[in-house]
Formats: structure tokens, C-alpha cells, sequence
């Protein structure tokens, strides 16, 4: 588990806690309330119909493709992420480590605590549990 603590001014008054479990093709959002968990799920617009077309025509041509979905996929998550406080990332692939050392490397993120946690494949309800069970000891 990787965990970069920032400090926080004292102008934060509403702290807004976000869980992302994602992998390469999807990301479940799952906002931490004081009722029920709001989530949203993101798709990355590459998917194996677009690969099957692109290896056709050139393996170069499918990597690009591929590296421009990601991109765009993971530039979304982040747009999400810089209206948090505390952001868990986690699941089973290195997308996770991938967000998280792009968005690293933007002052934009300094402030805001991002935890990165490897984890299984899960159902809904157990990534509400993880979830609130992160933020519950934190």
C-alpha cells in the first residue's frame, strides 16, 4: 500500500472523501456520504471491438489508439479527484498505480490525501464496505 499524506489548510470545512475502484476498462466512484454511498461508473471508450479494428489495420496504429483512450480515460477520474479531500484508489490492476502517478505529478493534487491499495475483484456491496471501513479509521 502506497499512501501520500498532504496537509490540509484550515479553509477545507467540508471534507469530501471519494473510494475509486477501477482497473484498465471501468471505474466504480463511490462517494462517501452521510447516507447512502453516491457512484458513478466510468467506462474507458477502448474496449475489444476498437482493438480487434486497430489490429488490423497495424499493431502501432492499436497501441496509439489505446494510449489516447487511457489518457482521456484516466484525465476523467482525475477531474473527479480534485473536487475531494481523501481519495482511496483501489483494485486488482496497475491502473490504479497509473492514475495515481499521473496525478502526482500535478500540483493541482498537492492537497488532497490519496491512499493506493491493491485489492481483489469485488461486487458493489463489497466495494461499499471497503469503502466505508477505509474511512471509518481514518
Amino acid at each position: 500500500m502506497k499512501k501520500i499524506i498532504k496537509h490540509k489548510s484550515n479553509k477545507m470545512k467540508d471534507i469530501r472523501k471519494i473510494g475509486i475502484w477501477m482497473d484498465h476498462s471501468k471505474a466504480f466512484l463511490m462517494e462517501v456520504t452521510s447516507g447512502p454511498i453516491l457512484q458513478h461508473q466510468l467506462q474507458s471508450d477502448f474496449n475489444f471491438q476498437h482493438r480487434e479494428s486497430s489490429l488490423q489495420k497495424s499493431e502501432l496504429l492499436m497501441h496509439n489508439r489505446e494510449q489516447h483512450e487511457q489518457s482521456i480515460y484516466y484525465k476523467t477520474i482525475a477531474e473527479t479527484i480534485a473536487d475531494f479531500n481523501d481519495v482511496l484508489l483501489f483494485g486488482p490492476t496497475d491502473a490504479k498505480d497509473e492514475l495515481f502517478n499521473l496525478i502526482r505529478a500535478n500540483r493541482l493534487f498537492d492537497a488532497i490525501n490519496i491512499t493506493v491499495q491493491n485489492s481483489d475483484i469485488m461486487t458493489e456491496v463489497q466495494m461499499h464496505i471497503h469503502v466505508r471501513e477505509f474511512f471509518a479509521k481514518v
